[in-house]
């Protein structure tokens, strides 16, 4: 300690150390301050971002179920889309759709026959993404709610699917309407086969997250109606599969993907 001649304490010295050790303190806790600031913003943006990345329920089909018809397989695809077919296959074909769409229907009566011939022969695989555009055209989310459906049917028994999914375009309810009941969805399934437990993930809406994601990621991707309709990869026009009255051409597909399958 510094002192005065004579031995007394230097008081000026003491208060410069006194000042000195105050403005580390002072420094030292401005540093703790900060580091658990950036420490808490971290955490909160990793929170936030786990929570936008979280899909929930993940649709899955187990490899006992996978086996169809011929050799096809079943596999939910990265894009979520029901991917059904031989794995050899010369042709995909990817439907996007919406369950409560009325052009989707119309594609679907004019070309469900022709895509399924396509993959019980080994032509074609099909991908299909029943997604939820349309939700706010009905006063339940029947949109999602039927999507949900799809992927209920399609991990419980894929075989049943496209015959699932030609009863569901028949049954499909107005626009604006409050869409076909859970209880519906249930008949709907049990009637083409599915087995009892299937209830119970329509009821809970199992895949409501990795729906609505899915959904989003597509119209990320640049499409922006339903039915869209990509064959290898190209996207189809109108007038690929439409006549000129706007209707669409019975088993237009059929053509189409034998074309493709050269």
């Amino acid at each position: 300690m510094s002192k005065k001649p004579g031995g007394k304490s230097n008081p000026l010295a003491a208060a410069e150390r006194a000042d000195r050790n105050r403005k580390i303190l002072i420094q030292v806790g401005v540093a703790i301050v900060l580091v658990g600031l950036i420490a808490a913003i971290g955490i909160g943006i990793a929170v936030k971002n786990a929570k936008k990345n979280d899909l929930g329920a993940t649709p899955s089909i187990a490899a006992t179920a996978s086996q169809l018809a011929n050799g096809a397989t079943a596999t939910i695809a990265d894009n979520g889309a029901v991917r059904i077919g031989k794995p050899d296959a010369k042709v995909t074909v990817r439907v996007i759709a919406d369950l409560q769409c009325p052009a989707c229907k119309g594609f679907e009566t004019a070309n469900a026959q022709a895509i399924k011939d396509a993959v019980d022969n080994g032509t074609a695989i099909v991908e299909y993404n029943i997604l939820a555009f349309l939700d706010r055209f009905s006063t339940t989310k029947y949109s999602s709610r039927a999507a949900n459906a799809a992927y209920c049917v399609a991990t419980a028994d894929p075989s049943k699917y496209l015959e699932w999914l030609t009863t569901m375009f028949d049954q499909q309810p107005p626009e604006g309407s409050a869409g076909l009941t859970d209880d519906r969805l249930i008949e709907i399934a049990k009637s083409v086969g599915l087995p009892d437990s299937v209830g119970q993930c329509i009821k809970d809406n199992s895949y409501s997250k990795y729906i609505e994601a899915k959904t989003k990621d597509v119209l990320t991707s640049g499409v922006q109606s339903t039915p869209t309709i990509f064959v290898n990869g190209k996207q189809l026009s109108g007038q690929d599969l439409a006549l000129p009255s706007g209707q669409f051409k019975p088993d237009a597909m059929a053509a189409i993907i034998a074309a493709a399958a050269k």
